[in-house]
């Protein structure tokens, strides 16, 4: 991205992390936003990932320089129950997006997950096997394999393990929207102590993204999340607590629930790769927490 307005294109610009992504990517580039249903605002287009003659119609529209592909059926328990969809999405429709961005010359970020580990562990670094153990999971390393045969010097692989932080705008499937809502009406939340994982704040990851495809020279896989990890429990016990709602609302569950799709227990991942590369520095968990609940300037990342 060495122009200095380069066109980036958000595809899942309507989600959660998109709306925080478009709106701190615009003091540094044209920003471009695509989902399903055209986001407001200006620079904004419909497109379809799972149809390779829509998300070619969008990059002709756009002739974007960078890519970053944000949507999926990210719901593990949906895609264990239409795991036809989940492939639908998640592998042929990042498939077309890596294609077109071959076709055009545009460098592609892509989210994935912590779930192509299977959790049996503590700690996942870069060159890690993979071993997911839900159709999500699945979907995600399929999806990173299709990305690297594609696009090998083009690409940019971001795994996850948490996202947290108030979604920017209605309809997405922020967390604490949900959480903050249920607590407000005094309604209790069960959360598993048996599940940790290593958050990061949405302002945080938008910064890394940003930088990430700043640096034309960086590619392959990533792990970004807090330097240490949290149950769920706990994770959600120091969010009431900030938000100023009685601890006793978050609930301890100590066993799954029927009927949901397998999760690794401990997916924590390492973080010293990207930190290697990138000026923003990791956060820890106390400090995702309070950039998650307020926010923080670009000068605190």
């Amino acid at each position: 991205m060495n122009s200095p307005k380069p066109r980036l294109l958000i595809i899942g610009a309507g989600g959660f992390v998109g709306q925080h992504l478009a709106r701190q990517a615009a003091s540094a580039c044209e920003v471009f936003q695509a989902d399903l249903a055209p986001p407001p605002g200006a620079n904004a287009l419909a497109m379809d990932m799972t149809s390779a003659a829509s998300v070619d119609a969008g990059f002709r529209q756009v002739s974007p320089q960078a890519v970053a592909l944000l949507a999926a059926i990210a719901d593990i328990d949906q895609c264990e129950a239409r795991p036809d969809l989940a492939e639908a999405v998640n592998v042929a429709g990042t498939a077309h997006v890596a294609e077109a961005c071959a076709c055009t010359g545009a460098r592609l970020l892509f989210i994935s997950s912590a779930a192509v580990f299977d959790g049996s562990r503590h700690g996942y670094c870069e060159c890690d096997a993979v071993s997911p153990v839900s159709v999500y999971g699945r979907t995600k390393a399929n999806a990173e394999e299709l990305i690297t045969t594609i696009l090998p010097a083009r690409s940019i692989i971001l795994r996850l393990a948490l996202v947290i932080g108030f979604a920017e705008g209605a309809g997405t499937n922020a967390m604490l929207n949900k959480f903050a809502a249920r607590l407000r009406a005094g309604e209790p939340v069960s959360l598993p102590d048996y599940e940790y994982r290593n958050p990061i704040d949405a302002v945080t990851l938008s910064a890394f993204i940003i930088e990430l495809l700043q640096r034309t020279g960086v590619s392959g896989i990533f792990h970004l999340g807090a330097l240490d990890s949290i149950s769920r429990f706990d994770l959600g016990v120091r969010l009431a607590e900030r938000l100023g709602f009685p601890r006793h609302l978050v609930q301890r569950q100590t066993v799954p629930l029927p009927g949901r799709a397998p999760r690794g227990l401990d997916h924590f991942l390492l973080t010293g790769k990207i930190q290697s590369v990138c000026q923003t520095r990791v956060p820890s968990c106390d400090e995702v927490i309070e950039r998650a609940i307020h926010g923080s300037s670009k000068s605190d990342l």
